[in-house]
């Protein structure tokens, strides 16, 4: 008998980098960089899932800056809304069938509609990786 497919839920990170908001960009960039991550997921005061902050949509705040001389706004006006999200019981195969269909390399985890983490590409293809080692 062979093993089930473990799930997203059961490779997804849980300890993450969060934003809310109404943080202004400014430290939300210095919150990424500190921290070394690519994007942080925007989730509101009951932990809701608002949207998500790449690098990507903060060289847009930062090239706006550039042209203003001052940074302004708050991550609200950046991130990128509704995003792309994987269930916490979807299989990992599936998970990577999304993946490669998809331009993301994380996605937001949801269970029951509430986000509980975050998925990489790189989570997936080391829990695939393992299957067969």
């Amino acid at each position: 008998m062979t093993d089930p497919m473990p799930t997203v839920g059961d490779v997804m990170k849980v300890d993450l980098v969060t934003l809310s908001p109404g943080t202004e960009i400014v430290r939300a960039v210095a919150i990424l960089l500190d921290n070394r991550v690519s994007g942080a997921c925007v989730l509101d005061e009951a932990g809701t899932l608002l949207g998500v902050l790449s690098k990507r949509d903060c060289l847009k705040a930062a090239l706006n800056a550039s042209y203003y001389k001052q940074w302004g706004g708050v991550v609200a006006d950046y991130m990128s809304p509704d995003p792309t999200t994987l269930d916490a019981e979807l299989d990992l195969v599936d998970a990577a069938e999304a993946m490669i269909a998809s331009s993301f390399r994380r996605f937001p985890v949801l269970r029951d509609g509430r986000f509980v983490g975050q998925i990489s590409r790189t989570d997936v293809l080391a829990a695939l990786s393992a299957q067969w080692r």
